[in-house]
């Protein structure tokens, strides 16, 4: 036997379904409009953090101005659980002070409470670049991976990485222990691939030429499952 569902039923749960929706939808800009008021508040834009893109320093000078790392694409770059967390309890991510080779980090970052820390995660996952092509990248640790990070390019000579229990490298570049934790493949990807994007004066090498993309890729993959 064939069960009938009225019409008038049918178009009750798909309005009730619509503005369930568009509540949710309602809700997260009222929480990323907060956060951005958070935002503002406490002075976090500016030299510390630039949200407005795409990138425009052309030299070193302009780059030393700054005080943090941009983050006009933090939408791409960073994971929402992983943000809100850092948030509430900052770590240290970068051994030596932003912008410096040899001033050690204070780990002086502000602390936020949990729903200041919710409402600020809210606004800066809208911040987003249109270079990073999303579901590209799905962690994973490979030996082709591994063979582009360490031997080609030796990229723990820059930054720390966890090996065998130990967290050996470099302090010149932020850690990327846990790495997979904090950030996406994606974006990962996609600034091996277009750096002047993201940061058009900068020490880390440029790639393009001398890493093929398939190595990108596997690079990016190997990063997002530490």
């Amino acid at each position: 036997m064939v069960k009938r569902v009225s019409c008038s039923r049918v178009v009750v749960v798909s309005l009730l379904t619509s503005a369930i929706i568009g509540f949710g939808a309602e809700s997260s800009r009222a929480d990323a409009a907060k956060g951005e008021g958070v935002f503002e508040a406490k002075k976090c834009g500016g030299l510390c953090h630039i949200t407005q893109g795409p990138a425009t320093e052309k030299t070193f000078a302009d780059q030393l101005k700054k005080k943090g790392p941009e983050l006009w694409y933090a939408g791409n770059k960073l994971k929402k659980e992983w943000m809100e967390k850092w948030l509430q309890n900052p770590a240290v991510i970068r051994s030596l002070e932003y912008n410096s080779l040899e001033k050690k980090n204070p780990g002086n970052h502000p602390k936020l409470g949990k729903d200041e820390a919710g409402a600020v995660t809210d606004y800066l996952m809208t911040l987003t670049s249109k270079d990073v092509e999303t579901g590209v990248i799905n962690p994973k640790s490979s030996l082709q991976g591994k063979i582009a990070f360490e031997k080609r390019q030796a990229c723990q000579g820059c930054h720390q990485v966890e090996k065998t229990g130990k967290v050996v490298g470099g302090m010149v570049a932020p850690s990327l222990v846990k790495a997979g934790e904090r950030l996406q493949g994606d974006w990962v990807y996609a600034y091996l691939k277009k750096p002047k994007v993201f940061k058009p004066v900068k020490r880390m090498p440029i790639y393009e030429g001398y890493l093929s993309d398939v190595d990108m890729k596997n690079i990016a993959a190997l990063v997002a499952s530490f």
